[in-house]
């Protein structure tokens, strides 16, 4: 099989999540230990960090590689879905696994698909690890997929743990309440293992508490230590920490301007001192600061209040549960005096009815559904948003909705695409 039919293999072969939804699920880590085990527990060959929480791991992750490699170290990431190629789940100092790898690990290691019947997502993690393995990385930032405690990536045992925020998403299968889902993605705390939070929330604290406590894990909260001051968008997002620890006067340039990503980063300063003053990795100040200015570059990360065009401002971004839409909607809501457009995508299985209770009633709406089977129809939408008093058309398709707006927005309009991943993975100028 050359790749593109080893995609179509595993697709054909594993079930999906992205395609297919909470079906695709296989709670337990029992598939793909015994996959990892075939494969001569690659997990083991390498060190590892591993990311967790409902809104910004991918863009943590992401920062965290790009401050590593500024310090000299080969780099593994690996995080999901992704947006244009498979091969985008799989990196090494930003570059993507090569093709032939792919399906060359898939040609030699197909039977183990007939005998263990995993899903794609642990088909794919044991692929990440075992390209991992034999690259001989310094160190691999994993992000989980879903939850933490039952993911497929917790099988790794890693330096240090971070876990970004707990919001509603996935509720199906990680919980009804914030506790329970903060039970889920805590379940990445090891025995002894550093845990950083990025985002201190009053129902979630205690779970944190008790589960490092129990780990006899050292924990702290980023968001009680430290502040940002000086903030600043342009071309970039800029903001100060005047202190931390052994570090002072801190400058944060980052290229992704989303105002969420201020608590991802101060995330991962605070996890990065962690695992400085712990000896674990130890990292300098100066390498820190080009990480968070050189990410774009160094890693490619895409779809995060992505300015696409100007005048009219034209902003993807793949915020699609109720905690990544409100951050996103009151940044954009600042950002022009005109007229707000949003075209707007959903997959059938989120809880659709919270989201749409954070988007603004003044827009008008374009309402869109992605390729992708998990998608709500676009008339599906329509009538949900309706029932919130939210009005617009339906135009399936999220070019042609861009193409439209565009005709209809003056220069100091704002065009924002949002509301599911694989909709922003559409998009032709992305």
């Amino acid at each position: 099989m050359n790749y593109q039919e080893a995609i179509q293999f595993l697709y054909a072969q594993l079930p999906v999540f992205h395609k297919v939804g909470k079906k695709a699920y296989k709670p337990g880590l029992t598939n793909v230990l015994a996959l990892c085990d075939r494969l001569d527990n690659p997990q083991h060959q390498f060190k590892s960090l591993h990311i967790a929480g409902t809104n910004g791991k991918g863009s943590s992750s992401h920062f965290m590689s790009s401050i590593l490699q500024e310090h000299g170290y080969k780099v593994g990431l690996y995080t999901s879905p992704h947006l244009k190629r498979f091969t985008e789940r799989i990196k090494i100092n930003g570059q993507e696994i090569p093709e032939n790898w792919v399906s060359h690990f898939v040609n030699i290691h197909q039977s183990h698909i007939q005998e263990i019947r995993p899903s794609f997502f642990e088909w794919t993690v044991a692929m990440a690890f075992t390209y991992f393995a034999e690259q001989q990385i310094d160190y691999a930032i994993i992000e989980t997929g879903l939850g933490g405690r039952l993911d497929s990536t917790n099988i790794i045992s890693p330096l240090a743990c971070l876990i970004t925020n707990i919001g509603y998403d996935h509720q199906d299968i990680l919980g009804e309440s914030l506790p329970e889902i903060a039970s889920e993605k805590a379940g990445i705390i090891k025995k002894g293992v550093p845990v950083t939070i990025s985002e201190y929330q009053e129902e979630t604290y205690a779970v944190f508490e008790q589960q490092a406590q129990a780990c006899q894990s050292a924990l702290i909260f980023a968001s009680k230590e430290i502040k940002a001051e000086s903030i600043d968008m342009g071309e970039y997002l800029t903001f100060k920490v005047s202190q931390y620890h052994e570090w002072e006067n801190i400058h944060v340039k980052s290229p992704y301007v989303g105002m969420y990503q201020i608590q991802n980063i101060i995330g991962v300063l605070a996890w990065s001192l962690q695992m400085t003053e712990a000896g674990i990795i130890p990292l300098n100040q100066k390498a820190w600061e080009r990480g968070i200015e050189r990410v774009a570059k160094n890693t490619g990360l895409k779809g995060r209040f992505e300015i696409l065009d100007q005048k009219p401002w034209l902003i993807a971004d793949t915020a699609h549960n109720e905690h990544g839409l409100r951050l996103l909607i009151q940044q954009i809501e600042g950002m022009s005096t005109g007229r707000l457009f949003i075209i707007l995508g959903m997959v059938a299985d989120k809880d659709i009815q919270r989201a749409l209770q954070v988007l603004p009633k003044q827009a008008k709406y374009f309402f869109c559904q992605s390729g992708n089977p998990r998608s709500l129809s676009a008339e599906g939408l329509q009538e949900k948003a309706k029932n919130n008093e939210l009005i617009g058309i339906c135009v399936k398709e999220v070019n042609e909705a861009i193409r439209m707006a565009k005709l209809e927005a003056n220069e100091n309009d704002v065009i924002l695409v949002t509301g599911s991943t694989y909709m922003v993975a559409e998009i032709e100028q992305l």
